[in-house]
């Protein structure tokens, strides 16, 4: 049922985009928003999702298995879109979009990360699937397993080994790229996933885990948002 659910976000993301850019070409403002929005709002809500199958047995295997399917599935599927928001930092660090184009993607995403975590909820509140049960009784469920200190620098060092890669292989044919970036990503949560969720995108730690922000805001922002911002303006600096 989560695997058919996962499919159906994703076809219905792509009918979305599909209609956006036929409808809204001259809209560019909009079709941007809304292409970065739809976009966000597939991993976003995927990865709510794959977050309670982690449990599923044999673990780890299952949801790094998962987890390396459904990055090749976002990368050949979202084309064009970022869906982080220090992906976004690159083209406006280096002048290829304006800052009013970079803060309307940065907002589209956070939108979507909003979008997907009230969309997960009222799935979950359905009980679809065994997975289901009880995921609305959870709060904040603390995917910070270390201390404050070591977790900013797990998620700064992730960022920087991440951002660094999608540098390196943008000459690599498309085919092949998306296998080395969602090999990649694998291999980062199977390192530090028990750690800290191996996130570094701050749209999508948001979306997974809202409450914890709520609660403990400073130290989640440090670890969320922060740390992989300044992962990002670190290898931009060695550009």
């Amino acid at each position: 049922t989560s695997l058919l659910l996962m499919a159906g976000i994703m076809v219905t993301v792509g009918l979305c985009r599909r209609l956006t850019r036929r409808r809204l070409r001259s809209h560019q403002r909009l079709c941007t928003f809304l292409l970065e929005m739809f976009s966000t709002f597939q991993i976003c809500a995927c990865t709510n999702e794959l977050c309670l199958l982690g449990s599923v047995e044999p673990k780890p295997h299952t949801a790094l298995t998962l987890t390396y399917g459904f990055t090749v599935l976002h990368g050949l599927t979202l084309t064009g879109s970022t869906c982080n928001p220090c992906g976004t930092l690159q083209p406006m660090w280096g002048g290829g979009i304006s800052v009013k184009a970079g803060g309307l993607k940065i907002a589209a995403q956070f939108v979507a990360a909003v979008l997907a975590r009230m969309f997960m909820r009222f799935i979950w509140s359905l009980e679809m699937a065994e997975p289901h049960f009880g995921a609305l009784s959870q709060s904040c469920s603390n995917p910070m397993q270390t201390t404050e200190t070591q977790a900013f620098c797990i998620e700064l060092l992730f960022s920087v080994v991440f951002q660094l890669t999608v540098l390196r292989v943008e000459s690599v044919n498309p085919k092949y790229k998306v296998h080395l970036i969602a090999f990649l990503i694998t291999m980062l949560v199977y390192a530090g996933g028990n750690l800290t969720g191996a996130i570094f995108n701050p749209a999508l730690a948001f979306s997974l885990h809202a409450n914890c922000f709520y609660d403990k805001f400073l130290s989640y922002s440090l670890v969320y948002w922060i740390a992989p911002s300044l992962g990002k303006f670190l290898t931009l600096s060695q550009i």
